[in-house]
Formats: C-alpha cells, structure tokens, sequence
C-alpha cells in the first residue's frame, strides 16, 4: 500500500497497512538545541518514516512580494516590514519563533485595500509558480502521496484580513463596517476560485486547505454567529467549486479553542480539521463523539507530553490509540514542537508513532 492509498483508506475508514502518521517539525531554536545533542542537519532523518504531505502555500502570499526592509534596530530588536508589507517588531534571539509586535499593517481603508489587491493578488500563477507552472503541478501529481494544496496564511476569510488590518481593527469592522468586511470577503473567494480552477484544469487535488488561525486559548476571536453570518456564505462558494471539481477532502487549519466554530464549518462543508491543541482544550477523541465520523481530524498529539519523557509520551500515544484504530484520524504533534523538548525524546516520541500506528519499527 502506498501512502496515497493509505491515506484514502485512512480517510474513508477503510483497512490500511498502518495507520498513517505525521511529522509537523520542530520551531528553529528547537532544531539548535538538538544540535548541542547530537542531531546532524542533513544528515540525521527522525522524521524520514513519516508520511508526507505535499504542501504549498506561498501560492497565495501577495505578489510581488513587499521588499523586506529593515527600519531601525537595537541591542536585541529589529523594527522591519515584512513580505506582507506588515511593519513588525521582532527579538533577535528567536525572530522564527517569538510573538511579534505588530506596529502597523499594510491596509487601514478601503483605498488602500483595493490599491493592495489590485497590485498585490492578482491570481497569475505563471507568475506565482513560475512560467513552466503546469509542468511543476503534474511532476508534484506524480508523487506516491496526497497532493494537498494548503493556502497558507491568504487563504480564508479572518485569516488573510487578519494579515492586511490586524485583529483588532478586523474584529471592529463585524460591526463598525460590514459592507467593507464583505467586499474583501469577497474579494479572497474570487481570488481562491480564480488560482483553484487553474489548479485543477491541471492536475486532481486530493485536499484543498483553508487557513485562518481564528481562536484563543479559551474561544474564539469572533462569534459563531459572525462567523456564520459573513464568512459561511463565502466559504460555501469555495467550497461547492472544489467539490463540483471532485475534491474529496475540505480541510481547515485554526489554532486554539475553536469548538463553537465546528459546527459552522460543517455546514460549510469542511470535513477536515487541525490541529488541534490541547492545551487550548481541544481533545480529538471529544470532538469525534462530538461531531461524529463525517468530521476528519488531524494532528491533537499533546506537544507538551513530549518534554517529559517516555512514561508521558506512552501515555499520550494510548491516548490516542482508539482514534488511530478507528480511521478518520491522522495523528501529529498539535503544534510545532518547542525547545523543552530533548532530541532523545523526540526520536523516541516518533518510534512509539510508528509502532502506535502499526508500522514497522527499525
């Protein structure tokens, strides 16, 4: 069985050689620590029996990208504008992995937002991929895997508005400007139509992916009802383009507490989701009593059991034996995995994933 057929298998509760298991990776200060451990970049895999996914998301960045631009600095912080045209204030020690200050984003009205979109996200992909762009989507086709395009960061509908307003003046707009929120909405779902059908013109999709990363440690950043109201109709065009194309898994990626979101991205027609933190409470084998077998899940692998030790891994790894056993359930860390975690209980974390799932353990 190769891992295309495993995951379909996986997917539709089907009988699988072994479960399929996934690796989200390390943050950058994680791989330096492990490197004061032994782990060789380049050279070391423990990660390399892990199914793959081929993922792409910068498809979807604004084009052309912002210069990168460094406007002041100090002994331990740099004040610069990102590729998104986000002027950000980032430490030094840990720029890939530390919470930025966001000082200013690149859209405050409606001017400037049609300016943004009419020069920046535009949905060219000779330009976005690159002139011989449908010979890179078939050679990526012919992999064994899942193809799974994940629109990364500009693909959703709080997400990608969150990058051009910030959160705060998002949030105000549910209620201070609807009109203008729904314009942009709109806007993001034309432009995921427009690159989407291109992509399938070309090759079959076995995942499309939204991303929004939408909710806190306790709830969500807007209520079900908002979410409801603006974003499942926009959603919903998304959504029933994909699936009259045959795209059999809708998936969406959101960070935190976000069970009073479930059930509008069902009725949006999203079957998949990840990746669930715990410690946000989200428990995956809750939300399939919950939400039942139609609702795919990905990922719910506590991070945090990882720092200590073997005992705590078995322990979350039986956890999540059931869910493995039963299918729908692709399981991998709940977020990247931070620097408490040694590179000795990162390889045996990912040896007790292997064996969880049925796979052979070398």
């Amino acid at each position: 069985m190769n891992e295309l057929e495993r995951f379909y298998a996986c997917m539709n509760y089907g009988r699988v050689d072994h479960a399929p298991f996934w690796d989200w990776g390390p943050w950058p200060e994680t791989v330096e620590r492990w490197k004061g451990e032994g782990f060789r970049p380049g050279l070391d895999g423990p990660a390399a029996d892990c199914d793959h996914r081929a993922v792409q998301g910068h498809w979807f960045f604004p084009h052309p990208p912002f210069a990168s631009q460094i406007v002041e600095e100090d002994r331990t912080t740099i004040l610069r504008i990102n590729e998104e045209g986000i002027l950000m204030r980032e430490r030094k020690d840990n720029p890939a992995s530390s919470m930025p200050q966001f000082v200013k984003f690149p859209v405050d009205n409606r001017r400037e937002f049609r300016a943004f979109w009419r020069q920046r996200m535009q949905p060219d992909l000779s330009q976005r991929i690159g002139p011989n762009w449908k010979q890179e989507l078939r050679t990526l086709r012919r992999s064994d895997g899942p193809f799974i395009v994940i629109a990364d960061r500009w693909g959703g509908f709080f997400g990608p508005l969150r990058n051009l307003l910030g959160v705060e003046r998002l949030c105000e707009l549910f209620y201070d400007d609807p009109a203008w929120l729904e314009e942009m909405m709109d806007a993001d779902a034309d432009f995921i139509v427009a690159i989407m059908t291109q992509i399938l013109d070309v090759v079959k999709l076995d995942v499309f992916g939204f991303w929004e990363d939408m909710a806190y440690k306790t709830a969500p950043l807007v209520s079900p009802a908002m979410v409801r109201r603006y974003m499942l109709p926009r959603y919903r065009r998304v959504v029933d383009m994909l699936i009259s194309r045959r795209v059999p898994f809708i998936a969406l990626d959101s960070d935190g507490q976000i069970d009073p979101l479930i059930p509008v991205w069902l009725d949006a027609g999203i079957n998949t989701l990840y990746p669930f933190e715990v410690q946000a409470g989200m428990d995956v084998l809750a939300v399939r009593k919950k939400y039942g077998k139609h609702l795919r899940l990905w990922g719910g692998v506590d991070k945090r059991a990882l720092a200590h030790g073997p005992a705590a891994i078995n322990a979350e790894l039986a956890r999540l034996r059931p869910l493995i056993e039963e299918g729908g359930y692709i399981p991998h860390a709940d977020h990247s995995i931070p620097p408490n975690v040694s590179y000795q209980d990162y390889c045996y974390y990912l040896q007790q994933l292997r064996k969880t799932c049925g796979a052979i353990v070398l």
